[in-house]
């Protein structure tokens, strides 16, 4: 379906189990999923924007869907720092969006993204950059019952050493945070955190339900029940993350190359 829709340039929402992907003209413009943290959290989490300046934009752009811009044009942020950190956010819920086991897809035609306009994407490059990942974090660690269920601490006196990065994630593996609750707690991709909790468990620093003979008990691969982002009462709000409204979106931008930033991000994560 996805295919289909970039061939005929379709612009609205593709609707899944596991969130939404938000097309303009054949292109992926933005992507939400209950399991990623949203862009206003990563924009906000680690107070290089400001909460008091996050809802100035909101109030004062977010009815003309050009909060993008504002944040730029008022200089909240470079032009620059918003395209990387909307590509990030775009590429964290697309991994999730697009999962195996995400369910129907559905699409609402029109249906546009509250945000406004940064970078649009190609599908062939969402579709490229989601098979990457599966297959990295594959390499980490083959089980993958462990994106969704919430992680629980091993503690050992012969266990390896740990990040400063991987020690924030063993300090809220509690058993009750799940990944996506800890990404939205530490304000990182959820990608990000995946990647630290495959790591930790190959390194045994997590109890991974995983018996002698490596086969997964069968309902610990059960993925997590979730609403697709967007589709929650208006009004609610989250009490941890910045209230979030869906406007209409008046326009998109010019597709352009992203092979740059992909290598760019590529070399980060390896040294994660």
């Amino acid at each position: 379906m996805l295919v289909r829709l970039a061939e005929r340039r379709a612009t609205g929402a593709l609707l899944r189990d596991t969130g939404v992907l938000y097309l303009a003209d054949g292109v992926v413009v933005h992507a939400e999923s209950p399991a990623a943290p949203g862009i206003d959290v990563l924009l906000t989490a680690d107070g290089r924007l400001p909460q008091e300046q996050w809802r100035e934009a909101m109030d004062a752009a977010g009815p003309g869907c050009r909060i993008a811009g504002y944040l730029v044009d008022h200089g909240r942020l470079s032009g620059g720092e918003l395209e990387i950190r909307h590509l990030s956010a775009l590429y964290d819920a697309a991994y999730f969006v697009l999962a195996p086991d995400g369910g129907p897809s559905r699409f609402r035609h029109g249906a546009v993204h509250w945000f406004g306009r940064v970078r649009p994407v190609g599908v062939a490059d969402v579709e490229r950059e989601t098979r990457r990942r599966r297959r990295y974090l594959a390499g980490l660690w083959p089980h993958a019952h462990l994106d969704s269920a919430p992680p629980v601490r091993r503690r050992g006196a012969r266990l390896p050493p740990v990040t400063r990065r991987q020690r924030d994630v063993l300090d809220l593996a509690d058993g009750r945070h799940t990944p996506a609750r800890i990404a939205t707690l530490l304000g990182r991709p959820a990608f990000h955190t995946l990647v630290d909790i495959r790591r930790l468990a190959a390194a045994g620093h997590l109890e991974t339900g995983v018996p002698a003979s490596g086969r997964i008990p069968a309902a610990a691969g059960a993925p997590a029940n979730g609403t697709a982002a967007g589709t929650a009462t208006p009004g609610t709000t989250d009490p941890l993350t910045p209230d979030r409204t869906p406007f209409t979106v008046l326009d998109i931008a010019d597709g352009r190359d992203v092979a740059v930033l992909r290598r760019l991000r590529d070399a980060l994560e390896e040294h994660l």
